[in-house]
């Protein structure tokens, strides 16, 4: 082979390893059954408000008994073990014997939600034995919302395989990706007190510029209407004294002094009689 043609395949070959590398890498998400063209756009935005749950692993352990002890790994919308490629997103280990049981798949993934929760389902898990007629298995996560918190409290509540079809495990957790947007609309009151502090402001920086630049105030003066706040505490002192006072203003007061004016004049022979004769 001569040089450039080997150059080449070199050059294909690490093309082709760079390509499968990259493929490697990227992991898996959730597929909703069914065709893509038939996803609802509810479906996607749930799966994309998921997404910050992705890269976090959840673990419960189980021990029903002596002889049931395991082990339960879950991811959101990505493989539990990403090197085996079985779309587990759901896994049960046997702790005793370390059989591995694929509760639920990715690629066959349902997702619902209320007002404040999320219900992830994996189907098309390993089929069951003597439960359930065989039918595959099925993972159930309901997400609660806790606001302030990312994800915590992941658990199992209950195992049903006694009925003869639908069998499925129920898991839940909480999460604040479950929670609706909060109401950012302001109150009529935060309005009102927005609008009137605004008034006041354009009021005192206009009045301000309009006396220094128009009308050539200074010191003092340059504050609009200066007079009208400089009597303004007088103003509401008589207003107050208007208000709150009790008794009427031409009322009598209940002790006058005797002046002079009520006296009278004195008889100029009232001593008289006492004079000797």
């Amino acid at each position: 082979m001569s040089p450039p043609c080997h150059t080449s395949a070199l050059l294909l070959v690490f093309v082709a390893l760079a390509v499968a590398g990259a493929e490697q890498s990227e992991e898996r998400s959730c597929d909703v059954v069914g065709d893509e063209s038939s996803e609802s756009q509810m479906e996607r935005a749930l799966l994309k408000k998921l997404e910050p749950l992705s890269h976090m692993r959840f673990n419960v352990t189980v021990d029903k008994d002596k002889t049931e002890k395991y082990i339960y790994q879950f991811r959101v919308c990505r493989e539990v073990n990403s090197t085996s490629h079985d779309f587990g997103g759901l896994v049960q280990t046997d702790r005793q014997s370390g059989k591995t049981t694929v509760i639920g798949r990715i690629n066959e993934t349902q997702v619902f939600n209320g007002s404040d929760w999320i219900m992830l389902i994996y189907k098309g898990g390993d089929s069951y034995g003597r439960h359930c007629s065989g039918e595959k298995r099925r993972a159930v996560i309901m997400i609660s919302c806790k606001r302030g918190v990312t994800a915590s409290s992941f658990s199992i509540i209950s195992e049903e395989r006694e009925k003869e079809q639908e069998c499925f495990y129920l898991f839940e957790m909480d999460s604040s990706v479950a929670c609706p947007a909060e109401n950012s609309h302001l109150s009529v009151g935060s309005i009102l007190l927005i609008t009137f502090v605004s008034l006041i402001a354009v009021y005192i920086i206009g009045g301000f510029l309009y006396q220094r630049l128009i009308v050539g105030a200074k010191g003092m003066e340059q504050i609009p209407h200066f007079a009208f706040w400089q009597d303004l505490g007088n103003l509401v002192a008589d207003g107050c004294d208007f208000v709150c006072r009790s008794k009427p203003r031409n009322a009598p007061a209940t002790y006058r002094g005797v002046g002079d004016d009520q006296l009278g004049e004195e008889s100029e022979e009232r001593d008289d009689h006492l004079l000797p004769m």
